[in-house]
């Protein structure tokens, strides 16, 4: 059983992170586009998808993965520190998605290159997050 949840819990994480890697450089293109109304309808039904079809059920599956395999990896300093950096990515997905919401509003509130800048967050936290599961430092 181990393995298997260790299979699904890594395809959710990497679908998962596909999206965080994706949705902001669709607000890039999105408010580098403000000015065109029919790209920005695209991008907003594009960013929707993505957002509730794709990471949503990714960041729920990648949770109840990750708790199963709590069960039979047991409790270390390495795992507390991993759940600390996943709480921060769950709330930079939900950072992501009030975004969403606000450039359908405000599309000039934000510019493409805070967008670049923000794009980075899930590269950092997936690098901290690796290191940890496999050196386990501490």
């Amino acid at each position: 059983m181990y393995e298997w949840l260790k299979v699904l819990h890594i395809i959710s994480f990497v679908a998962w992170f596909a999206g965080l890697f994706y949705l902001p450089r669709l607000f890039v293109y999105h408010t580098g586009n403000a000015h065109n109304e029919l790209i920005c309808k695209t991008f907003e039904t594009m960013e929707y998808k993505l957002l509730k079809y794709i990471m949503n059920p990714a960041m729920i599956a990648s949770w109840i993965f990750g708790i199963g395999l709590i069960h039979y990896v047991g409790s270390a300093g390495w795992l507390h520190a991993k759940i600390i950096l996943v709480i921060i990515l769950s709330a930079y997905h939900m950072y992501l998605g009030v975004v969403r919401k606000k450039l359908i509003d405000e599309p000039s509130k934000y510019t493409s290159k805070y967008f670049r800048y923000v794009n980075e967050v899930p590269t950092v936290l997936l690098i901290l997050i690796v290191i940890l599961v496999i050196v386990k430092p501490f």
